[in-house]
């Protein structure tokens, strides 16, 4: 599985950013899509995910001001967050839980990242 993001680089504080992915090489789908991040000199962090059906789930630090979105027919996820914050620059990864054949177990991948950075 590869995966392919777009998005990100430099976004003044107060705008909004777009960061979409997608997804290739899939041979019995996707459970779950997402998105990470990392700060610089922290922990790798939930951003948002959403599963085949639909269902989200925001981390707290863009709970209210960011909407996930799929297109479980092309593989593809965009992610929009608004109100930037300087607290918002960080390595942004995309992820995915792809369905290794029919047992319903997963494979985790995750893309390269794209570093955001929010400018005061």
């Amino acid at each position: 599985v590869q995966l392919q993001a777009c998005g990100g680089g430099l976004v003044q504080a107060g705008g909004s950013l777009t960061l979409s992915c997608v997804a290739s090489g899939t041979k019995f789908g996707i459970r779950e899509m997402g998105w990470y991040r990392q700060p610089r000199g922290k922990q790798r962090e939930l951003v948002a995910t959403i599963t085949s059906d639909g269902i989200t789930n925001y981390g707290d630090s863009v709970k209210g001001r960011s909407t996930i979105s799929r297109d479980n027919a092309k593989n593809t996820m965009v992610l929009e967050i608004n109100n930037l914050k300087p607290e918002d620059r960080a390595v942004y990864y995309c992820n995915v839980l792809a369905l290794r054949g029919t047992s319903g177990y997963t494979d985790n991948y995750w893309g390269p990242g794209t570093l955001v950075t929010v400018s005061r």
